[in-house]
């Protein structure tokens, strides 16, 4: 077994049991892309066994804080067993599951999605790519599944080295399927898909939003970077009277128009717009277009913290927009899902923006990723999807 050696002082993040070591603060060692090695500080103490990625600033991830524990076979099975055994426990409404979250389950790059019987894996670090083989064969044996589908086309693969990767890795045959969640059903394709094929920790905020659309009675919705109508679909089974998505992608409309006919929803209720989201956000306000309801929903502006100024004014903008458009006593669900953004960051985001645009809202409820994509203790990272629910004052 390779050793890498931390500097003096470097250990701490390690003892805190935090599962990653950047490069500066190697002292020595080095070893293949994903082999496993111990991790020692400065004074020789075992720390962890850990992934090593030559090519990642992220240099080692780390697999367990046991020093006992082999990594191995067994270990990934019982890592698995154990991140379905939790999910198992919860109140889920749907057959769409998010089964294993990287480093949230002791599993560093990986994340994996059950959609009914198929399963749909990234491998998006060097450890994981190693271990694909081993992996698969647990996954398959811990769920029942006979087919896995693997999405590892995430950009962060470039990070570790790695080329992208999609195509069935156990099985084969459609990978269009249909999901089950809560009282709707929404189609996705897992090879067509975002992330793993869909976004499910959106799936409990896409609940609340219908019902909040039902209690206070918002009959006209706007569902802004719609992607395939998830929140669209919600808002309409809610009791909208009508919604308007946006997206600038053509597919993902026309997926959100199918999901609207799959749930048994009147098209004449639903209007898809093929557009740039900031940009009609401001052509309805020159125009005197309002809205009940809004759900700003956009893609990572800021994946990293360095990117986060530049991001917190489109956050900024679009937020303060969305006010502008709402009248007094309506709703705006809206969403980051950028890890480089803090929640509380976010909320002096969408504050500027209420200044911004002369208004104010009450702050009605904090929003997360739904509870199969867990955040730890020792490991706030995983706090990347944040919300708020506000109602115009």
């Amino acid at each position: 077994m390779k050793t890498i050696r931390l500097k003096e002082g470097k250990e701490r993040a390690l003892e805190r049991r935090h599962p990653w070591v950047f490069e500066g603060a190697i002292q020595s060692g080095r070893a293949d892309a994903g082999e496993t090695v111990r991790v020692e500080s400065a004074a020789g103490a075992f720390l962890a066994w850990a992934a090593y990625s030559p090519q990642s600033a992220i240099r080692l991830r780390v697999w367990s804080f046991d020093a006992a524990e082999r990594i191995d076979a067994a270990f990934f099975r019982r890592r698995i067993d154990a991140a379905i055994a939790y999910r198992a426990r919860l109140p889920i409404a749907s057959d769409g599951v998010r089964l294993v979250h990287g480093e949230s389950d002791g599993l560093p790059g990986l994340i994996v999605d059950r959609y009914g019987s198929l399963l749909s894996a990234q491998f998006g670090t060097a450890g994981a790519e190693r271990w694909k083989p081993v992996i698969a064969d647990a996954l398959l044996a811990a769920t029942g599944c006979e087919r896995l589908y693997e999405r590892s086309d995430a950009s962060v693969r470039t990070l570790e080295g790695l080329p992208a990767v999609s195509g069935w890795l156990r099985g084969a045959g459609d990978t269009a399927t249909v999901l089950r969640e809560h009282d709707w059903r929404l189609r996705l394709d897992v090879a067509e898909g975002h992330k793993t094929g869909f976004y499910l920790d959106q799936r409990d905020n896409r609940q609340r939003f219908a019902q909040a659309v039902r209690q206070f009675g918002a009959q006209r919705v706007l569902n802004a970077y719609g992607y395939t109508g998830g929140f669209s679909v919600a808002a309409l089974m809610g009791g909208a009277r009508q919604v308007v998505t946006v997206d600038s992608s053509a597919p993902a409309l026309a997926a959100a128009v199918a999901n609207v006919a799959l749930n048994g929803l009147e098209a004449s209720r639903h209007e898809a717009r093929d557009a740039d989201v900031n940009q009609t956000l401001r052509q309805a306000l020159a125009s005197g277009e309002s809205f009940d309801a809004i759900v700003l929903d956009p893609p990572k502006f800021a994946p990293t913290a360095a990117q986060a100024e530049r991001a917190a004014r489109a956050y900024k903008d679009i937020n303060r927009l969305a006010l502008k458009l709402l009248p007094s006593g309506g709703l705006l669900f809206t969403f980051s899902c950028s890890g480089g953004i803090s929640p509380d960051l976010f909320h002096k985001i969408v504050a500027g923006a209420g200044l911004d645009a002369g208004v104010d809202a009450y702050v009605v409820e904090r929003l997360a990723a739904a509870p199969d994509h867990p955040q730890t203790v020792c490991y706030p990272e995983g706090d990347y999807l944040k919300g708020l629910v506000l109602v115009k004052r």
